[in-house]
């Protein structure tokens, strides 16, 4: 929106009003909410797990593995202080010797989307390529989630058309 329609909303009385710099198309890949025509579609966003286990790039490996498997898990993403996704673990990385730091081991800037991307498109591009999940991230990196291919089948089978 622009300035002077931020500066006439709150003349008229709105209390919250901001200047979104950014537009529109960042505020849907943020997963921020929407509204209009297609707010109905499912998106990545809404069905992204937010409970995955994170660490920090200097945690030990054993202590990571021990919430991880207290969590019901198979893996954990490396966040820096602002949740911003450096890397992720799991498998042999996470097996790997408990006194490593996760650095050393973990998956370097692991494939992302965004919140915004249609239910429907990423679950078929997860079926066709054999994908369990992808990292759900916004425009600025930061941890949305981790969608399952098998929560978001789940969801357009009981809930939603993704069309």
């Amino acid at each position: 929106m622009s300035p002077r329609a931020a500066w006439r909303l709150e003349s008229l009385g709105f209390a919250q009003v901001y200047d979104y710099a950014a537009g529109e198309a960042d505020w849907f890949a943020s997963g921020l909410p929407r509204a209009g025509r297609d707010a109905a579609i499912p998106r990545a966003g809404d069905v992204a797990r937010r409970d995955v286990p994170t660490c920090g790039l200097h945690e030990r490996l054993g202590e990571v593995r021990e919430r991880v498997r207290a969590t019901g898990w198979d893996e954990s993403l490396v966040v820096n202080e602002q949740r911003v996704v450096l890397g992720r673990l799991r498998g042999k990385a996470l097996d790997a010797d408990p006194q490593l730091p996760a650095e050393q081991v973990m998956e370097e800037g692991p494939s992302t989307i965004r919140p915004d991307t249609r239910l429907a498109d990423i679950a078929a591009r997860l079926r066709e390529r054999n994908v369990r999940s992808v990292v759900v991230t916004t425009p600025d990196g930061r941890l949305a989630g981790v969608l399952r291919r098998t929560d978001a089948e789940e969801r357009l089978r009981t809930g939603g058309s993704g069309t």
